[in-house]
C-alpha cells in the first residue's frame, strides 16, 4: 500500500481490554464492564482515525502480548501488524518499541488509545516536523503529561526516571530534551480520556451525530 510518508511508522500502545484493568478511573461512574467497552470504543475510534488516509505503516503495541482476541480482531480489521510491549514500566515500554521501529523506519510516533482530540492532520503535521529535522515531538495534554511523541532516533534519556502518570511529564521531557540539546515541535494541547467528565465529552463531540 502506498502511503503518504512509506519512512515512517505509527505505534499505537494499548492495553488488552480486560475489566478493571482498563479505564479504571471512569469507575464506579461506569461498571468495569462498560469502561472496557469504553476502552475499546476509543481504540476502535483511534485506529479509524489513524487509517483515515494512507498516512503511513501502523503497528499496534499490545500488552500483555498480541494473543488478545481484541488485538487478533484489530489485525483482521485493519491494516496493521501486532507487537508485544516490552520493559518494566511505561518508560522502557516506549523506549524499547522505538529502539525496534527505528531499525526499520526514520521517524517514529508512539501514542496512545485514548485521544479523541488528536486528529489526522495533527499526525501528518508530526511526522512532518520530524521530516523536517526536528528531533523530537510531542503532543502536550491538557492534565500535564502527552498523548504523542515522535522520535528520529532513540534518546533513551526522555524516558529514564520520568515520573509518569504525574503532571509534569511534559514538562520534565521539554527540559531533558533542551539539556540535551535537541529541537521540540510542539502539537497543538490535546486532551484524553482519563476521567468520566472525558468520557461523556466524548460521546458528547464524537458520538452524538
Amino acid at each position: 500500500m502506498n502511503t503518504l510518508f512509506p519512512d515512517c511508522v505509527l505505534l499505537v500502545f494499548c492495553k488488552a481490554p480486560i475489566a478493571g484493568q482498563v479505564k479504571t478511573r471512569l469507575q464506579p461512574s461506569l461498571t468495569a464492564e462498560q469502561a472496557v467497552a469504553a476502552h475499546i470504543q476509543l481504540t476502535r475510534f483511534t485506529l479509524n482515525r489513524a487509517f483515515e488516509q494512507p498516512l503511513c505503516d501502523v503497528q499496534l503495541y499490545c500488552a500483555p502480548d498480541t494473543q488478545q482476541a481484541f488485538f487478533q480482531a484489530c489485525a483482521v480489521d485493519y491494516p496493521l501488524t501486532l507487537a508485544k510491549q516490552e520493559g518494566a514500566d511505561l518508560g522502557l515500554r516506549m523506549l524499547n518499541a522505538f529502539k525496534q521501529a527505528l531499525t526499520s523506519y526514520r521517524h517514529v510516533i508512539v501514542m496512545g488509545c485514548d485521544c479523541p482530540s488528536l486528529t489526522y492532520a495533527d499526525l501528518q503535521q508530526a511526522f512532518t516536523a520530524l521530516q523536517n529535522g526536528y528531533d523530537v515531538v510531542i503532543g502536550p495534554a491538557a492534565d500535564g503529561g502527552y498523548v504523542l511523541i515522535g522520535l528520529n532516533e532513540s534518546q533513551e534519556f526522555l524516558f529514564e526516571s520520568m515520573p509518569w502518570g504525574t503532571n509534569t511529564v511534559a514538562s520534565q521531557t521539554y527540559l531533558c530534551a533542551e539539556q540535551n540539546g535537541l529541537t521540540v515541535f510542539k502539537l497543538s494541547q490535546q486532551w484524553d480520556v482519563d476521567y468520566v467528565e472525558d468520557w461523556q465529552r466524548f460521546l458528547r463531540e464524537f458520538c452524538n451525530s
